[in-house]
């Protein structure tokens, strides 16, 4: 996967069977600078570490995305939150392992979002190295949801 390339698949969980399997968990207060077709520019604080991130569009015809991401100062990122567009995000975040695929680890990401129009959605997320990688379902998984633009965090 050429650098700065983010490719992920994004599902509804059906049920709260991930937090047995959960290994971590965050907060996470997010806020968007930018908000265009194709461009986004996030703030993050995930727990006590800051940080920048600017995303685009779907690259050519498939679920790879530019992506990048550096860490910031917290206080420049607390900062930074006030200039940010109305519907800040606020999220727990809980990682549980994914089997390994080709000695790559790999963890899904669910997010259970507390603010926003979204508020009680509960999203899983899986990032992958080959748009065609396959992944197991665990059982709490739900209907499949990537590139459905009102699940972007940018949209909520």
């Amino acid at each position: 996967m050429p650098k700065n390339t983010e490719i992920e698949r994004k599902f509804l969980v059906r049920s709260d069977a991930y937090l047995a399997q959960a290994t971590g968990k965050y907060e996470i207060e997010q806020g968007y600078l930018c908000k265009e077709p194709g461009k986004t520019i996030r703030v993050r604080i995930r727990d006590e570490r800051a940080f920048l991130t600017i995303k685009s569009g779907t690259l050519r015809e498939g679920l790879a995305k530019f992506e990048w991401e550096r860490e910031i100062e917290l206080s420049d990122a607390q900062e930074l939150l006030k200039l940010c567009l109305p519907g800040a995000i606020s999220k727990t975040r809980y990682i549980i392992p994914a089997p390994p695929y080709h000695g790559e680890s790999r963890a899904w990401e669910v997010d259970v979002f507390h603010s926003g129009k979204m508020a009680g959605l509960v999203l899983a997320e899986l990032e992958l190295g080959d748009e065609n990688e396959p992944f197991e379902r665990p059982e709490w998984l739900g209907e499949e949801v990537t590139g459905q633009p009102q699940y972007y965090n940018a949209n909520m």
